[in-house]
Order: C-alpha cells, then sequence, then structure tokens
C-alpha cells in the first residue's frame, strides 16, 4: 500500500449512484497518478436501474433497505419454499437481495419500473463510469451471487427467477472472469471486474482454507472460502461465489458497529467510556441480555424486530452490565452465523475480527467468549479496498492466481474461553421473544 484517499457520500437505505460517483472522483483526484490497473469494490445487493439510453431511473434501493421483506416472503413461496431457492442460487431471498427489490419496485412503483432497460450492483455502475459509460456493462461472480438471480454452482444467470420477481426480463451486466480487462479509463488505466465489499474484503485478507472472517461495520458478517458451493435451505448461510473462482458462504446480521455506538448514547459515555463500562461488569452481564435488534434484523428474518433488554433487576440494573450485554448481543448474534457456517460444512480454525468495531477493547477481549475459536485481530486497513487493489494488479499481471501480498499482519491467535450460558441465556431469550 503507498497511498489512500477517502471521501464522504450520504448515509440512508436509498441513494442516488450519482453520490457514488462524486465521492469516488472527490476521494481518487491525484490518487491514481501514474496507477496502471484500478479496480472496484461496493456494498452487495443493492439496486441500480437505468434505462435505455444508461440513465438512472429512481434512487438505488441499498442492501439495509427494509421494505421489500413482504416481497422476498411471497417470492420463496411461489417458487416453492426455502429449499427450492437454495437449490436454485445458493440463497434464500430476504430483503437484502436484489430480486426482491425488483418485486418491490413492480408492486409498488410500476411507472418506473417500465421504464427499466437494465438493472446493475452498485459496483458495476461504478465500474460501467470508470469506463466511460458507453459500452457493455460487466460484473464478476462475487457480487452477481447476491442478486438471487445468478447461480454460484452453475455458473449462470437464472433470468427465469428475474422474470418471476420483476414481470419480464431486463438487461443484466456480463459477469467476467475473475481477472479480466473489463476496460480502460479515460487516461488509459486498465479496469478490472471489481466485486462485492465481503468478497474484496476475502481477496484483501487472503483468506484461505480454515480461516473465517468476522466483520463489524454497520451489518455484521461472518464469511470464509470455501471449495465447494452451499446450499442452506435454512437461509442463515448465504452461498455466495468469491471473487477467485471459489465460493464465500456468509452469514449476515444488519445490526452491528451500530449497537456499540447506539448503546454509548443511550448511556452518556463515548466508545471508550463504553468499554470501560463493558470491561467492568462480569461476564454474562449479570444476567442482562440485550437483543441487538435496532433496525430490524436479517439473520435471523425479523425485519419489523427492535432491540430489547431483558433480565433487569434492581441488583443488576447498572450501566457496566448494559454495556457489556450490548458487546455480548451483537457478539452472539455473529456467534451464530459461525456456528451455521460450521453446520454447512465450512471448516472453520481461526477467526480474523475486523471492521470498525473491531477497535473496540471491549469487542477483542470478549469475542473469544463468545465465538468458541481462535480469535485474530489483523492490523486496521481498509480491506475491502485492498481486495479491490489486489484484483487490478491480478488483471495487470494476468497470472493464474492473485499476486500475494502481505496485507493482513495479525497479533497472537487468542485461544477461546468459553464463558458458560451466555449463548445460552442469549439463544433462550430471543426464542422467549421471537419464536426462533
Amino acid at each position: 500500500m503507498v497511498r489512500e484517499a477517502r471521501a464522504p457520500h450520504p448515509d440512508g437505505t436509498e441513494i442516488h449512484p450519482r453520490a457514488w460517483w462524486s465521492a469516488l472522483t472527490d476521494a481518487t483526484s491525484g490518487l491514481l497518478d501514474g496507477v496502471a490497473a484500478v479496480a472496484v469494490a461496493g456494498q452487495q445487493h443493492g439496486m441500480v436501474t437505468v434505462d435505455g439510453e444508461g440513465e438512472v431511473v429512481r434512487p438505488a434501493l441499498l442492501w439495509n433497505d427494509p421494505r421489500s421483506a413482504e416481497a422476498a416472503d411471497d417470492l420463496v413461496t411461489e417458487l416453492g419454499g426455502s429449499q427450492a431457492w437454495a437449490d436454485a442460487v445458493g440463497s434464500v431471498p430476504v430483503a437484502s437481495f436484489t430480486v426482491t427489490k425488483l418485486r418491490w419496485l413492480a408492486e409498488h412503483e410500476p411507472e418506473a419500473a417500465g421504464r427499466v432497460a437494465g438493472v446493475m450492483l452498485p459496483h458495476d455502475w461504478l465500474t460501467w463510469r470508470l469506463t466511460g459509460g458507453g459500452g457493455e456493462p460487466t460484473t464478476d461472480r462475487g457480487d452477481a451471487s447476491g442478486t438471487g438471480y445468478w447461480s454460484p454452482s452453475e455458473g449462470r444467470y437464472r433470468t427465469d427467477l428475474l422474470a418471476r420477481a420483476f414481470g419480464r426480463e431486463v438487461a443484466v451486466p456480463r459477469v467476467a472472469s475473475p481477472r479480466e480487462t473489463v476496460g480502460h479509463t479515460p487516461s488509459g488505466a486498465l479496469v478490472a471486474p471489481g466485486t462485492g465489499d465481503n468478497m474484496g474484503a476475502a481477496l484483501g485478507l487472503g483468506l484461505r482454507t480454515g480461516d473465517a472472517a468476522l466483520s463489524l461495520g454497520t451489518s455484521g458478517t461472518v464469511f470464509a472460502v470455501n471449495d465447494e458451493a452451499t446450499h442452506d435451505h435454512t437461509g442463515a448461510v448465504s452461498g455466495f461465489a468469491d471473487a477467485t473462482g471459489r465460493f464465500l458462504p456468509l452469514a449476515c446480521t444488519l445490526n452491528a458497529a451500530r449497537v456499540l455506538t447506539a448503546t454509548a448514547a443511550m448511556l452518556g459515555v463515548d466508545l471508550a467510556g463504553l468499554d470501560a463500562l463493558a470491561m467492568a461488569a462480569e461476564p454474562g452481564a449479570g444476567g442482562v441480555v440485550l437483543l441487538p435488534y435496532l433496525d430490524g434484523e436479517r439473520t435471523p428474518v425479523l425485519p419489523e424486530a427492535t432491540g430489547s433488554l431483558h433480565g433487569l433487576r434492581r441488583s443488576t440494573m447498572r450501566p457496566e452490565n448494559v454495556a457489556r450485554a450490548a458487546v455480548e448481543g451483537m457478539l452472539c448474534g455473529l456467534a451464530d452465523g459461525l456456528t451455521a457456517l460450521t453446520d454447512t460444512g465450512v471448516p472453520v480454525r481461526r477467526v480474523l475480527l475486523l471492521g470498525g468495531g473491531a477497535r473496540s477493547a471491549a469487542v477483542r477481549a470478549i469475542a473469544p467468549t463468545i465465538l468458541g475459536a481462535p480469535v485474530v485481530v489483523p492490523r486496521a486497513a481498509e480491506y475491502v479496498a485492498v481486495g479491490a487493489a489486489r484484483q487490478a494488479a491480478w488483471a495487470l499481471t494476468e497470472g493464474d492466481r492473485p499476486p500475494e501480498w502481505d496485507t493482513a499482519e495479525a497479533g497472537p491467535e487468542v485461544e477461546p474461553a468459553l464463558v458458560p450460558r451466555v449463548r445460552e441465556r442469549y439463544t433462550a431469550v430471543r426464542r422467549a421473544v421471537h419464536g426462533v
């Protein structure tokens, strides 16, 4: 890594893609001088619709927009249930998936839907703009696998599923090979296919068999590379492809690092203060349990759920227990995702803890007591962007495998020291409140 830059774009669950383009051009101003190749890794699932002239039809619906939850349920039922979807595309669609957003658009905004000629993912649209916006849009197998209408095991679009959702077929990006050159920037830099954010992180980390990454950002994800495609009919594990030709089974929660910031705000402290409070409490938080569904939830599928505190008594109703319960609750949700991965046959020897939430001293200390596997914290880096850069280098070198980059220098492995009843209590409360 020789230089980096960043620029903000608006928060929310829908956004006009031009905001991404503005942020990209601001961040790369002067950054790409002399650069020979570039690639984009972007958030998965988002729906960018364009008309016959390539103009954006409506603001993009993002992965975290829950309005298509009912559409997801309808599509699962129409195809014959979750097993049918898992067999078809390796995943059971939830509101995050592009296929459900297309159904929502067709049902709720028919005038806009009628003008749609093509659909892209966020990274597809940015890649297309980088190459001038006049040629054929492209994507990669990793990001395509999160649409709900591309099959990782078959390596092809299921346009029948797209048409089922939207009422008709529309143009979709060509799926490029992992190391392919898909175009050039106006300055002549090679443009690689790009990929989704989780696939980019896996590539940036250099994940190997037996490694699972647990990323604590806006959402929480647990994912691992695997040689075989997965088909989890429970929907807990999405059977994605990765950015190299392998597969990337993944479990996702909507609530991760923002659980910590929201709890800190409620307690009137900053994040360092939250860490201090959580570390002052005993493991198990005196029986206090937080179900951290502050923005609904994807795993388990509870789009209308809210967060809730349980087990409060006069003797335990203390700030330090609430702080500890927030950290433990967030990690318990992701520990369930880790268990779901291993239940599908994915080997996990160690867990790499990353993302903004991994900066928390309390998270780093408590994670080994919740996850049940050795925990490693790589050095802080934007691994999604590192993965995109590594893919660009791969397209430039045209080797059989991505170039080896020592990007994820890690600290020592911290062996698991499970605390009895933390996860058991969390599971019992979740089942009692939500029945799952």
